[in-house]
């Protein structure tokens, strides 16, 4: 799997890749990450890649010749990818998101920045646009980072079980059910008893009766699509 992001701060990834499960997976060769400045593709003498926005308003607009010519030159190079731009203004990023992009070769990752970017981009050079979250953030690479890892996750070789993503947040469409460890007691709160009692039933049973509660709590709208998700109406 390759990810190729388009960003102009290329450095704010360095520790990333080489952390953890990400930077195993790079360095076994089962992710590969590269990185294309729009910088580079500037013009002018001063390579800008930002102006003020027609019409008037705060801030300023990442300009598209760069933009285009930086994600144009990164497909050239290595070959066509999913182009994604980060930003508010996109769907949802989710976990079969994540589940269904880690089935391609390669995803390019666009980081907006300033106040935007101009819409032409969108229209002459991106597939899909994608938000995080109905936040703001100064630009898209914190985002990219979190997709990274994400889609990682379902790579075949990136992590030691497969069979684990399968059990983790959101993969039966419910929030993950509490977990425990050592010590049975602490301060006074026990853990439940039935995750001590080798009774591998009643585990998966609690374990699920856990996830619903806590997506009824917390997250109700996740329920609406769940088969088996209780008698709620939340």
């Amino acid at each position: 799997m390759q990810f190729e992001v388009v960003t102009l701060f290329a450095e704010m990834f360095e520790s990333f890749v080489r952390a953890t499960l990400l930077g195993r997976a790079i360095e076994v060769g089962h992710v590969r990450v590269f990185f294309t400045d729009p910088r580079e593709f500037a013009t002018d003498k001063h390579r800008s890649v930002d102006d003020a926005p027609y019409g008037g308003g705060v801030g300023m607009v990442m300009k598209a010749p760069p933009l285009v010519a930086a994600i144009e030159h990164a497909l050239a190079t290595r070959g066509p990818a999913r182009r994604v731009l980060l930003a508010p203004v996109g769907e949802p990023f989710s976990h079969a998101r994540a589940r269904a992009w880690a089935k391609l070769p390669r995803l390019l990752l666009v980081c907006g920045r300033y106040e935007g970017i101009d819409e032409r981009v969108r229209e002459l050079a991106i597939d899909e646009t994608v938000s995080l979250g109905d936040f703001v953030l100064s630009g898209g690479e914190v985002a990219a980072m979190a997709i990274i890892e994400a889609v990682s996750r379902f790579v075949p070789g990136v992590l030691g079980d497969l069979a684990s993503t399968h059990e983790e947040a959101f993969a039966a469409g419910l929030l993950e059910y509490p977990h425990y460890t050592r010590p049975p007691e602490f301060r006074g709160l026990k853990v439940p008893e039935v995750l001590t009692s080798g009774d591998h039933e009643k585990v998966r049973a609690l374990r699920h009766a856990e996830s619903v509660a806590r997506t009824r709590a917390l997250r109700p709208e996740l329920l609406r699509g769940h088969k088996g998700g209780g008698d709620g109406d939340g």
